[in-house]
């Protein structure tokens, strides 16, 4: 990506093998406790269409209380409120959808190792303004889609940023131990069957 430079190389492949690239840990775990409060308005497009939808809504279901209107004029300023307050519903839904994706988005990505890192650094707006367009792209819009796909490179949300921006998620030794002390005790055991001597117990008997 521009401006970030290439990425290092892995230790094996550099030419000399002292030279190494200091790189930043961060826990397996990811970052704990709740996320940062919520930093941008609300969807400012979104929210200028729905409420534009609802006023003309509005306008319309007042026009048909005129007395005067009759007839054939009446049933078209009808069919026009149902489609102004139809259009006024479906951009609610959507505004309320969003910012229910957001707020979604916004704690799990607080959870991530990654989130350690963009705390120290204060990246907060940035990493908001990532969810706002990766809901977007959700909603089929390609423009954001590239515009998140950018913003997530900056925040090191793919292995190949992360190797950019110097960051490494450290091994989790302790889960790793957890882990296979479980899977150890979920094996079956095995039967201690006693060996015995056909003809010995021929002769025995």
């Amino acid at each position: 990506m521009a401006g970030m430079g290439p990425a290092p190389k892995a230790a094996d492949q550099r030419r000399r093998r002292n030279a190494t690239v200091a790189m930043t840990r961060l826990p397996a775990a990811g970052r704990a406790g709740e996320p940062p409060r919520w930093p941008l308005l609300d969807d400012v497009e979104l929210t200028t269409r729905r409420d534009l939808a609802q006023r003309q809504a509005d306008d319309a279901e007042l026009a048909l209380l005129e007395p005067e209107l009759k007839g054939r004029a009446k049933t078209a300023a009808q069919k026009k409120a149902d489609t102004a307050r139809r259009d006024a519903t479906i951009l609610t839904a959507q505004l309320e959808a969003v910012q229910r994706v957001e707020a979604e988005l916004w704690k799990e990505l607080w959870t991530t190792p990654q989130a350690v890192a963009w705390e120290r650094l204060g990246w907060t707006r940035e990493v908001a303004q990532y969810v706002r367009w990766k809901c977007r792209a959700e909603m089929g819009d390609l423009d954001a889609s590239k515009e998140a796909r950018q913003l997530g490179d900056r925040l090191g949300l793919t292995p190949l940023a992360m190797l950019r921006l110097r960051w490494e998620v450290a091994a989790d030794e302790v889960g790793e131990q957890r882990q296979e002390r479980t899977a150890r005790a979920a094996r079956p055991k095995r039967s201690r069957l006693k060996v015995v001597d056909p003809e010995g117990a021929a002769g025995g008997a």
